[in-house]
């Protein structure tokens, strides 16, 4: 059936309306069955695990810094990768290109013959994620290099002060070898920047002087005092077998580096930037680029994991806004807030919620924070058996990238070096108070922690799907996210908290529209200032221009885990079990929205008594 049609009915799930393409069919279900009695009965491929397993090293080897986020080898090798930074020129873009080509084609091999049903899930993501890659290369720099989220500007900086790894004297020499790379990869970024210019891929002004801003705060403050001298500076500060006098000469060391060479880089950055600012307008979308239809439709695969098109989400997406927008009117009714938009009634509720105390709250808020995080895992032993044994900490995003970043999630270190973190921007002076319970539970608990986590912590998982080396994209990990926030409502965790209900409602309102204002920006021509208008930040906004389409894949994602869900239940009756379900998304990482279909049609089938 054409995904067209999928998104053809509107049904109450949980007394929560909810429109979702019900992509697992009755008719299928025989086959799927039989489909899976026949996988199960086939052995593991011994050739296919030898052969994944040095391919996704190969793969990994060839990005270190992939290396030291997950910290995938050992002795050695590990610490050899842990001492380089992931080139950025054209010839390394061209060998991975090049190496996922490769894995796809004997990929296709591998699936046309036996694979036990583990190994089936393994080889799709892996082809998924490989073919995604091999597509989305002509449009790479469609996000464009030096944008305010991910840009080279400030993803060099926060991966030097935040991944890599400060545990012991020898990765203080890591830090300094990989310091002394950074001018080099910045140079490599600018020389990228500027071809992408030469064949007309320019940013919006506002892009570019966001990240222009960026740069400067970095140039901002002397070499000793900048940002890779100082955290550098903390965090050795909590080396046991460092010496005094190493710590002072590696701070000299890296203090001579920027200064020599990692400031020198910057500033051509900079002066690059100034040089492309009278050649930009507030033109928003990627439509406007060229070839950008076909740029965005790439770039809806791969954050939705689907084939529907900008003209199907934007329709879902007003559906679904008219759906939550009815059930906030009435609960803002029944609180007194009967006059003038939903924006402006949330408003007027959020600002009796602001901090009432004197001097700084943000202190105080964290610990909220904390607190609800806290809460969150005792309400979650009813709702889940698999829970992660890595510990989640709150707290505030760093200085460099506060001005213009969301809320986010950062996993742990596998070797529990590090916690998995929350991270929120407390910019100020007013505070999103009553949507605080509805971002903890999609950041931390039992969203992206939960997720994230666990599926690190897998052992049974091949280690690449473990340490989603490849995966399903955002569909998967930001659905469950905002799975999470409704899961809260649907259980009741709100009870007596009329105004934090409505901060969940206009949490899942948010990302409703994130579907109109993603597919209005990059396909109808709409404005910075129409998006704006629409309900949406002026901050997010201008992400959704630097990253086109990743925007869509919360609702999309949320929407078919729960279509899954009220699949199994329906099949199942009293053997539904909701943890059993959560353990089954759960367990099986991040996964293509088409691949977790059929391993939750499996898993309903090996439920169901013998016929």
């Amino acid at each position: 059936m054409p995904q067209s049609r999928l998104y053809a009915r509107v049904r109450t799930v949980a007394a929560i309306a909810t429109l979702f393409v019900p992509l697992v069919l009755a008719t299928a279900a025989p086959q799927a069955a039989a489909a899976a009695a026949t996988t199960q009965a086939v052995k593991a491929n011994a050739a296919f695990d030898t052969w994944s397993d040095r391919f996704a090293a190969d793969w990994v080897r060839a990005n270190p810094q992939l290396a030291t986020s997950t910290q995938y080898f050992a002795g050695a090798e590990q610490d050899a990768l842990d001492r380089q930074l992931t080139p950025l020129t054209q010839a390394h873009r061209k060998k991975m290109i090049a190496l996922a080509r490769a894995g796809v084609a004997r990929l296709d091999r591998f699936l046309a013959g036996p694979l036990s049903e583990e190994q089936r899930t393994s080889a799709s993501v892996m082809r998924w994620s490989l073919a995604n890659t091999v597509a989305g290369e002509p449009y790479e720099d469609y996000q464009f290099v030096f944008n305010q989220f991910g840009g080279t500007q400030v993803g060099l900086v926060n991966f030097m002060t935040t991944t890599h790894p400060l545990r012991r004297a020898s990765d203080v020499a890591s830090y300094l070898a990989r310091l002394d790379q950074v001018a080099a990869r910045m140079d490599e970024a600018l020389a990228r920047a500027r071809a992408a210019t030469a064949r007309g891929l320019v940013p919006p002004r506002f892009i570019l002087e966001r990240a222009q801003y960026q740069v400067d705060l970095f140039l901002k403050p002397a070499a000793d005092q900048n940002v890779l001298v100082t955290t550098f500076a903390q965090r050795m500060e909590k080396l046991a077998d460092l010496a005094p006098d190493a710590r002072a000469k590696a701070i000299a060391d890296a203090t001579r580096i920027v200064d020599a060479k990692i400031r020198p880089a910057y500033q051509r950055v900079q002066a690059y930037m100034a040089e492309l600012h009278p050649k930009t307008n507030d033109t928003a979308g990627i439509s406007r680029l060229p070839n950008g239809a076909a740029a965005y439709q790439q770039a809806l695969r791969t954050y939705t994991s689907t084939n529907l098109t900008a003209e199907e989400i934007h329709a879902i997406g007003l559906r679904e806004v008219a759906r939550i927008e009815a059930e906030m009117d009435r609960h803002l009714r029944a609180l007194g807030y009967a006059e003038g938009g939903i924006e402006e009634r949330m408003k007027q509720l959020d600002a009796t919620f602001q901090p009432k105390t004197e001097g700084d709250p943000r202190q105080e808020l964290l610990q909220r924070y904390a607190t609800i995080v806290a809460d969150a895992e005792k309400r979650s032993d009813a709702l889940f058996n698999l829970k992660p044994r890595a510990p989640v900490e709150v707290r505030r995003e760093p200085p460099l990238t506060e001005p213009s970043a969301a809320a986010h999630y950062s996993l742990p270190a596998p070797d529990g070096s590090r916690p998995g973190i929350f991270w929120v921007p407390m910019r100020g002076p007013t505070f999103d108070v009553i949507r605080m319970r509805s971002l903890s539970y999609h950041e931390a608990v039992p969203g992206h922690h939960f997720q994230l986590a666990i599926q690190q912590e897998r052992t049974d998982l091949p280690k690449f799907r473990a340490q989603r080396i490849f995966g399903g994209g955002s569909a998967h990990s930001e659905g469950w996210a905002l799975y999470a926030e409704r899961l809260a409502v649907e259980q009741g965790w709100y009870e007596g908290d009329v105004p934090g209900l409505l901060g969940a409602l206009g949490s899942e309102l948010f990302r409703a529209r994130r579907l109109v204002v993603d597919t209005g920006l990059h396909t109808k021509g709409w404005t910075r200032e129409q998006a704006i208008a629409y309900g949406i930040g002026a901050q997010e906004v201008e992400r959704y221009v630097a990253w086109p389409g990743q925007a869509c894949a919360y609702m999309i994602g949320m929407l078919r885990i729960i279509d899954l869900r009220e699949h199994a239940k329906k099949e199942l009756g009293a053997k539904f079990s909701l943890p059993a379900f959560h353990d089954v998304v759960l367990r099986n990482g991040s996964v293509p929205l088409d691949v977790l279909g059929e391993i939750v049609e499996r898993w309903i089938q090996a439920q169901k008594p013998a016929a």
